[in-house]
């Protein structure tokens, strides 16, 4: 599974890119970089796809993705209005410059983990808002100040969600159009029953073939993958609504109540009741 291959627009005015992308422009396929990203999301909300990582996302999270990494932002409602800042910037800019020295040791680890991908921690977002902000405008060598400041304070704290794990990535296409085709399918028809038939027909393939292919690619089976998608997209109707759990629990295409509490448990750790209070309580 090899995602689309975007290229770093670098002018002969800057080593690193630093703009706002906002819907349509938010929206891309599948993809990845040769280079590290760090995203800041000012509008939206929805599930991202970060190598075989399958979560929530939302205004004022921040994303620092090592390069080659694979993934995708999808917002949670077709009329919804998202955007993000992404900074991206090449292995070289760091390592030419701070490889070897001592001080840059909390850094180099920091780059070291960010090819699972992180998703940086509340307090740390909270610092890093203002610099990512202020990125977007600077000019000279202020630009690159606030950059090293941002790795800097992304190194020092150890409370950053990793997210993936190694994906099996093939050079092809044809390959990258399938996974593409299950991704979309399956983000737009979560609420229905989608039986393996119905997704082995998207993907090309007999039902057979398409659980050892899935597996193989992201290292869990296409159920596992399509629950992360139900919960997620619970998540954030449990956060965003009033609606009870029985009725979130079924418009996330679960069937019976005790699954839904099951897998929501199994993937948050905590009940869909808890999940929610745990929220309005950081919101109050």
């Amino acid at each position: 599974m090899k995602p689309l291959i975007q290229k770093l627009p670098v002018t002969t005015e800057s080593s690193f890119v630093a703009r706002t992308y906002k819907t349509p422009h938010f929206e891309v396929p599948w993809h990845q970089h040769d280079v590290y990203e760090l995203i800041l999301i000012t509008a939206g909300n929805g599930l991202c796809f970060i190598g075989n990582y399958v979560g929530e996302f939302d205004e004022g999270d921040v994303f620092f993705l090592g390069k080659n990494l694979p993934h995708t932002f999808q917002k949670s409602a077709a009329d919804l209005t998202t955007s993000a800042i992404v900074v991206q910037f090449k292995e070289d800019f760091f390592y030419s410059l701070f490889s070897e020295l001592h001080e840059s040791l909390g850094i180099r680890e920091l780059f070291k983990n960010s090819f699972k991908g992180l998703k940086v921690s509340k307090l740390c977002q909270k610092k890093l808002l203002p610099l990512i902000k202020d990125l977007e405008f600077q000019k000279g060598f202020d630009r690159i100040i606030t950059l090293l400041s941002c790795l800097n304070m992304l190194s020092k704290y150890d409370n950053h969600k990793m997210l993936s794990t190694k994906l099996e990535i093939v050079p092809n296409q044809k390959e990258t159009e399938r996974i593409e085709k299950v991704f979309q399918y399956s983000i737009a028809n979560y609420e229905h029953d989608i039986s393996l038939s119905t997704i082995a027909d998207i993907a090309g393939m007999t039902a057979p073939a398409f659980c050892n292919y899935f597996k193989k690619r992201t290292k869990k089976t296409y159920v596992s993958f399509l629950n992360e998608i139900r919960i997620g997209a619970a998540c954030q109707k449990l956060i965003a609504t009033d609606k009870n759990v029985l009725k979130i629990c079924f418009e996330s295409g679960f069937n019976t109540v005790a699954n839904f509490n099951s897998q929501f448990l199994k993937i948050k750790g905590v009940t869909p009741l808890v999940y929610r209070k745990s929220y309005r309580k950081i919101g109050a």
